[in-house]
């Protein structure tokens, strides 16, 4: 039977009406797995990419609310000659410490999830990247669509830690030791990139993980379609 054109039902996109939020993919491993590698690997594919790491730069910013905080909580020694947050001087602190990194942690994580929330809304694509360094050890997994651990042999993690910030062995291995092992973070992964090889070996990984997230991303929007 045919249909009039007063019954056919309207296709016609109707104002007001969203399709899904973005896929929510969150990037995490061990410090110097090579996360920041594989999120500029994303970013380079047009993937929207938010740094939790670089928030935690940004709240803590001279005349902050946030670095005023931790002044009051740590001292001046944890200030550069210019006013900054010493990084380097507070993570020694803190990884020494762990009642001093839970009172660092309660300064200034509300403040980064507060900021990653807007950050994400506003970021929009098909999917998104969100880089969170201890989304393991703060069990953080709910908040993602799904987990991306970069993994890469503790002894290479070391190393790498120790060249990068002029740490001493015994420093390096007491950061490692602070933070989840690598089995704790395998156990919590929906996929995996292994970063113990080189760029072209992790930009092949990357490109692998972006046409599936990509896909998934087109399904779930198909589905509410």
């Amino acid at each position: 039977m045919a249909i009039s054109g007063s019954t056919r039902p309207d296709r016609r996109p109707r104002r007001g009406r969203r399709g899904p939020p973005p896929l929510r993919v969150g990037l995490t491993g061990g410090i110097a797995s090579g996360k920041s590698t594989v999120a500029a690997l994303f970013e380079q594919l047009g993937v929207p990419v938010i740094d939790t790491d670089r928030i935690a730069r940004e709240i803590v910013a001279p005349g902050s609310p946030t670095l005023a905080a931790i002044t009051n909580r740590f001292g001046t020694a944890v200030l550069d000659e210019a006013g900054k947050l010493d990084r380097r001087q507070l993570r020694r602190i803190v990884f020494a410490d762990a009642t001093a990194r839970a009172d660092l942690e309660a300064l200034t994580h509300p403040a980064i999830h507060a900021e990653t929330e807007r950050q994400s809304r506003a970021a929009g694509g098909r999917y998104q990247l969100i880089a969170v360094p201890l989304l393991v050890e703060k069990d953080l997994k709910h908040r993602y669509d799904r987990v991306l651990i970069v993994d890469c042999d503790p002894a290479l993690q070391q190393l790498r830690v120790q060249r990068r910030d002029g740490s001493s062995a015994a420093e390096a291995a007491s950061i490692l030791a602070a933070q989840a092992s690598r089995e704790a973070r395998r156990a919590v992964a929906d996929d995996v990139i292994v970063n113990d090889s080189d760029l072209l070996g992790l930009a092949t990984q990357v490109a692998a993980l972006h046409d599936h997230y990509s896909a998934l991303a087109d399904q779930r929007r198909d589905a509410t379609e």
